[in-house]
């Protein structure tokens, strides 16, 4: 069976929505965020929206996760970011490798940016195939206001 990565649609936002809610309430993230941050989250996904794009993973019709990325420029690489904002799979589809192929697909996409995403140093499965997908550690501290 094939694995199909896609832009999110309209017809997938009740099920993106599931899914932001189990990813947004474990501990793989430090916030819980809310339903209307995560309604207003895929609207920009699948509207015109030029900073975020919105992706799902699909087998035979079923989605098996979703990715939001966010694009900007690092002056400090001089080139396009692609910041890797949500990437969430479902639990039995977890290790199937489609993280790796949605590292894959969006290195081919952006063949020319940086490639930016945060993850919890608790989340070692994740950090395994951030790594295994070419992602090193940055030594600095990040803020927001």
């Amino acid at each position: 069976m094939e694995n199909t990565i896609r832009p999110m649609t309209e017809s997938d936002k009740e099920e993106v929505m599931a899914m932001m809610e189990v990813f947004y309430a474990s501990p793989a993230v430090l916030s819980n965020g809310t339903k209307e941050i995560f309604l207003n989250d895929i609207e920009n996904c699948i509207n015109d929206n030029p900073y975020l794009e919105g992706y799902v993973f699909q087998q035979q019709g079923e989605l098996m996760g979703y990715a939001m990325v966010a694009k900007s420029f690092s002056t400090e690489f001089g080139k396009s970011c692609i910041w890797i904002e949500d990437l969430y799979m479902k639990r039995e589809y977890r290790g199937k490798g489609l993280g790796s192929a949605f590292f894959t697909y969006i290195a081919e996409k952006y063949n020319d940016a940086i490639f930016r995403l945060e993850v919890e140093e608790e989340n070692e499965r994740a950090i395994h195939v951030y790594e295994k997908s070419g992602f090193s550690v940055l030594p600095y501290m990040e803020m927001k206001k």
